[in-house]
C-alpha cells in the first residue's frame, strides 16, 4: 500500500477503485500550443466541475479557481509541482527543470489530495532526468512529513528534433525502466506514459507492483482511439487515467467525461461510452 493513503480516499472512487483525473496545468509550461481550450481558465475549471470527473490537476497559482468553490462534492486537486521548458519547438538552447521549494506545504494550505512532478527521460539531455530526480528526493521527504501522496510522472519522450514537443515514445521497455525508478524514488502514484503495443501494457503494471497506475492521455486522439485504449488499460491494471487535452479541447467535454467515468466505474464497453460522447449535455 501506498505510504499516505488518507487522502487518496478523496481521488479514487469507492466503489470502483479507479480515478479520472482531468489535467489542465499546461499553462505552466510556457508553451503557446498548451493554452488552447483552456485560455479561460476560470471557464474551463467550472465546465470540468459541472461534468465531475475525480480530480483535476491544477498548478498553484490557478488551483485557487477550484478550491474556492463551496460545496463537498467538487473534484479532487492534484497539484503539479514542477516546470521545465523541455516541450518547445525548437528546444531552447538551454534546458531546465525546477520544482516549487514550498510545493508541499502550499498543497497542504490548497487541500490537495496530491502532487504531481516529472521523471523525464529525453534523448541528448541526461541532465533533465537529474533534476527530476533531486526534485523528487526533495519533495519525497517534505510529503512524508506532510502526509502528502506523491504521484510521479514517468514520461519516457522522443526527440524533440523528430517529434515535436511532448511526444511520448511508447517503447515498452523504456516505459517499464522508468516506471520502475519512480517506484524505487518513493512514488506514492504512477502517472505513466502508454505503451505502442497496449497488449502488453500489464507489464508496465507488473514492474509498478502495488503502487497505483494512473495511465496519460498525451496527444489528442480520436474519441473511439481514446476510450479503446482507456478499456484496454484498466483491463491490464491500471487504476485510473489522467487525460488533458483529450477532454478540455473535446467538442463536449460533459458528453466525453461522462463517457469515460462510466467506463472507469460502471464497466462500460467502448459502443455504450461512445454515444454517451454526444447524449450528455450541460
Amino acid at each position: 500500500m501506498p505510504m499516505t493513503p488518507y487522502r487518496l480516499n478523496r481521488l479514487f472512487d469507492p466503489r470502483s477503485g479507479r480515478a479520472l483525473d482531468v489535467a489542465i496545468d499546461h499553462g505552466f509550461f510556457g508553451e503557446r500550443s498548451f493554452l488552447d481550450g483552456i485560455e479561460d481558465i476560470a471557464q474551463s475549471v467550472a465546465t470540468l466541475v459541472q461534468a465531475g470527473p475525480d480530480a483535476i490537476q491544477m498548478t498553484l497559482g490557478q488551483a485557487r479557481h477550484l478550491q474556492a468553490i463551496a460545496g463537498k462534492q467538487k473534484p479532487a486537486l492534484v497539484m503539479r509541482t514542477d516546470v521545465a521548458n523541455v516541450y518547445n519547438t525548437p528546444l531552447d538552447e538551454e534546458l531546465y527543470s525546477h520544482h516549487v521549494p514550498f510545493a508541499v506545504e502550499e498543497a497542504v494550505r490548497l487541500d490537495a489530495a496530491a502532487l504531481c512532478v516529472n521523471l523525464m527521460q529525453l534523448p541528448q539531455h541526461p541532465g533533465i532526468r537529474g533534476a527530476n530526480i533531486r526534485s523528487i528526493l526533495a519533495l519525497r521527504e517534505q510529503a512524508t512529513r506532510f502526509g502528502m501522496p506523491l504521484m510521479i510522472e514517468p514520461l519516457v519522450m522522443q526527440d524533440n528534433s523528430v517529434a515535436g514537443g511532448y511526444m511520448v515514445d511508447g517503447d515498452l521497455d523504456r516505459i517499464m525502466t522508468l516506471v520502475r525508478q519512480a517506484v524505487e524514488l518513493g512514488a506514492d502514484l504512477i502517472k505513466a506514459d502508454p505503451s505502442d503495443d497496449i497488449r502488453e501494457y500489464h507489464r508496465v503494471i507488473r514492474v509498478a507492483g502495488d503502487v497505483p497506475v494512473l495511465v496519460r492521455g498525451g496527444g489528442r486522439v480520436d474519441d473511439k482511439t481514446l476510450l479503446e485504449r482507456t478499456v484496454a488499460v484498466l483491463d491490464a491494471g491500471a487504476r485510473g487515467i489522467v487525460y488533458g487535452r483529450n477532454v478540455v479541447q473535446h467538442r463536449n467535454p460533459f458528453g466525453i467525461t461522462a463517457a469515460l467515468m462510466a467506463i472507469l466505474h460502471r464497466g462500460a464497453g467502448v459502443d455504450e461510452a461512445l454515444r454517451l460522447v454526444d447524449e450528455v449535455r450541460p
